[in-house]
């Protein structure tokens, strides 16, 4: 480099108007802009995932300064076995570009936590965001999925839970919702309402979850979500999708129909107790509720009260293995084969049974005082 030496302060000011007035502006209508860059962020920025298993993450690209091309994305610092996808994005406009991207953890990966980044290259440019994945033994030896509990949110009450299209969503007090893509990592979303939502599920690529006042929300994703007019202002307390139609059930005996989740109709019950809780399997709606209250129906628009053989309150009904189970107050548990003819079974403990659900060959009831019941 050459270096220049001026003497005298007139000729160095001279020299220095010169050079100014030879460099074109930046700033006006008529300047030149940033170079084209883009910025690369990750939510969630940590995933847990058991050996065998995947994990999600959203990556956002935000171009900056007119930037548009493919982006081709790796995973920087991971071990054999641990894989990305997918592997590149195009952006083309102006607007952030989300994706999600799958982190694959092969049953050989040893357990441990791994700092690892995921890169974004485009010509010149490239980024780097930090992603930490704790990997965790499987469940073979009895220490898998359902085994082992771990609390992962800490915020307002919450009542219903499901799962959909690769997405956790929970519902609960002052219109919380929460969404996950592993149940790991949870991210609070707007609800669009202060009250309290007591269930959710998943249907026909829809989630729509209910709550005080009528209160029906949907949304195809679990992000956003639109509240359309239920049509009643009482309280619904259950919800389910089956046979191509949403049903839902509440407060004095409500019960709303819905094809779509955004169009709901009020069928007549019979009754006017409240309603807690509606399943669906084998061809037959279930519904129960206040004072032993079973109602069935074969369409969710005609409805038939049966006999349940308790007043005891009836909170929840679920499906499975071919057999309708309902549980409630003072340890009540009822099962039936058809919707139709009920029996009362021995639980063992007079504490409330609140929820109860089918799996892996296994019927669980939990309720008061720590309640957990199991059937085989």
């Amino acid at each position: 480099m050459k270096t220049l030496r001026l003497y005298g302060a007139g000729l160095l000011a001279a020299l220095l108007l010169a050079l100014a007035a030879c460099v074109p502006s930046t700033r006006g209508s008529g300047g030149g802009g940033a170079s084209p860059d883009f910025t690369l962020s990750l939510n969630p920025t940590s995933l847990t995932v058991q050996q065998g298993s995947s994990g999600t993450t959203r990556l956002t690209i935000t171009p900056q300064g007119g930037f548009t091309g493919t982006v081709d994305l790796s995973l920087v610092g991971a071990p054999s076995g641990v894989t990305l996808s997918a592997t590149s994005v195009s952006v083309a406009g102006s607007g952030p570009v989300p994706l999600n991207l799958t982190v694959s953890v092969g049953s050989g990966v040893a357990p441990g936590t791994y700092n690892l980044q995921v890169r974004a290259t485009s010509r010149s440019l490239t980024k780097t965001a930090g992603l930490s994945l704790t990997v965790t033994a499987s469940g073979g030896g009895g220490s898998g999925a359902g085994t082992t509990w771990t609390i992962r949110n800490l915020s307002n009450p919450l009542y219903g839970v499901t799962y959909g299209s690769g997405t956790f969503v929970a519902v609960g007090d002052r219109g919380t919702i929460l969404t996950s893509p592993d149940g790991v990592n949870w991210t609070a979303r707007t609800s669009g309402t202060d009250n309290l939502l007591i269930d959710v599920t998943y249907g026909n690529g829809l989630f729509v979850a209910v709550g005080e006042y009528g209160d029906i929300l949907t949304s195809p994703d679990g992000v956003n979500w639109t509240q359309p007019t239920s049509g009643t202002s009482n309280a619904l307390n259950g919800v389910i999708y089956g046979n191509g139609l949403f049903v839902a059930v509440g407060e004095g005996g409500a019960i709303l129909t819905s094809p779509d989740g955004v169009n709901w109709t009020q069928r007549t019950s019979g009754t006017s107790n409240a309603l807690y809780g509606v399943t669906y399997g084998n061809g037959t709606f279930v519904a129960v509720g206040d004072r032993g209250t079973i109602l069935t129906s074969s369409d969710g628009v005609n409805w038939t009260q049966r006999t349940s053989g308790t007043s005891n309150a009836l909170y929840v009904v679920t499906y499975g293995n071919r057999l309708f189970v309902a549980v409630g107050g003072r340890g009540t548990i009822l099962t039936s084969s058809d919707g139709v003819s009920w029996r009362q079974r021995t639980s063992g403990t007079g504490y409330g049974l609140y929820a109860v659900t089918y799996g892996n060959g296994t019927f669980v009831a939990v309720g008061n005082g720590g309640a957990i019941l199991t059937s085989p």
